[in-house]
């Protein structure tokens, strides 16, 4: 079904698409490629959205810290907004100190995604496109971005991603979902189980950005190797944990990139039984636990969303890989195709 969501200032319609699959209930809009509601049942049947979000477009166009959008050209934090290719080195739009997020202050979460809908079999998605100008924040070539939005018949909500340049160009796209399995505007998730097939994590400097050696988890809060709250630790005096307030770090994950998306995490809330498994192709998972949600903020059913309330797990290649040659690479150029794929599967 697509709906009228709202209107941007300059009078853009922005719709609404919902789809249900499997058990699972999906809400996209074409602002952002945003999730604006994803319903899953508890133990009991009972559905609850588990995705943060507004109940209304003027929200996420005045204050939204990137709920359920689509996140590009490059996903997380580029050192200083610069990166050098091929001897030439570009400034980005620095919106994060003096860093460059999410790809800057009017990135792919910000931009109007042409929306069409598909069946395939018993599957059925959405597909997103969208064309970014060479020059946009900063970066080099014009990119055309395909993303793929599918429910399965077995309620997986999975994500393809594609991208194509026609010059040299650096690509790092992700979803910022934020997840709270017990239903948004339910509190914290400090009690949610975790787990991350992660050996290793990059360890950050006060603004965040990698400081390049990978770092054993073993021994550390950042060892979610075997199941654990996301709040055993959180509260260690660890100086990684200081700098991010909490967790917001990239764990590298033990499979490295991979053809077909593998397992590479799991969240359980033990109160409804909802579990969240994931599946990716890419090196590498960004969680964040919600450390600046400051009570400034109005959710989708009308509740304050506090600091806890909710965590991402972003998969995605490594935070400034374009400044750090001995991570992934990150860099497309004219007649290479940037693909990635992550699946979401949902249990209770």
């Amino acid at each position: 079904m697509k709906e009228l969501f709202g209107r941007l200032a300059d009078g853009t319609e922005i719709h609404r698409w919902s789809l249900e699959n499997g058990g699972t209930r999906l809400k996209v809009l074409s602002y952002g490629g945003i999730v604006q509601s994803l319903e899953i049942p508890d133990r009991h049947g009972h559905y609850a959205n588990v995705s943060l979000g507004f109940a209304a477009i003027e929200d996420y166009v005045a204050s939204s810290p990137y709920f359920g959008a689509l996140i590009g050209r490059y996903g997380n934090r580029l050192a200083k907004g610069r990166f050098t290719l091929d001897g030439q080195t570009y400034q980005l739009d620095v919106n994060d100190d003096e860093n460059s997020l999410h790809g800057g202050a009017t990135g792919f979460d910000k931009r109007v995604w042409d929306v069409e809908p598909f069946t395939a079999g018993s599957d059925m998605g959405l597909v997103l496109h969208h064309t970014s100008v060479d020059g946009e924040m900063g970066y080099p070539g014009t990119l055309r971005t395909k993303v793929t939005y599918t429910l399965t018949r077995q309620g997986d909500w999975r994500i393809d991603y594609e991208a194509t340049t026609d010059r040299t160009t650096v690509v790092n796209l992700t979803s910022h979902v934020y997840w709270n399995l017990a239903g948004e505007g339910n509190g914290s998730v400090h009690d949610h189980e975790l787990d991350i097939a992660a050996s290793r994590y990059t360890p950050v400097d006060p603004g965040l950005i990698p400081t390049g050696e990978p770092a054993e988890v073993a021994g550390t809060p950042f060892d979610f190797r075997r199941t654990k709250t996301v709040g055993e630790n959180l509260r260690e005096a660890h100086q990684q944990l200081l700098y991010a307030k909490g967790f917001d770090h990239n764990w590298v994950l033990d499979k490295g990139v991979t053809a077909k998306p593998e397992r590479i995490a799991r969240l359980r809330d033990p109160h409804s039984g909802r579990t969240l498994e994931i599946s990716t192709t890419e090196p590498g998972l960004q969680f964040y636990s919600g450390n600046f949600l400051d009570g400034t903020l109005v959710g989708t059913g009308g509740t304050i969303y506090r600091q806890g309330d909710a965590l991402c797990l972003e998969t995605q290649h490594f935070p400034d890989s374009p400044n750090k040659p001995e991570f992934p690479s990150t860099t497309l150029r004219p007649g290479q195709t940037y693909r990635s794929a992550t699946v979401h599967s949902f249990g209770r």
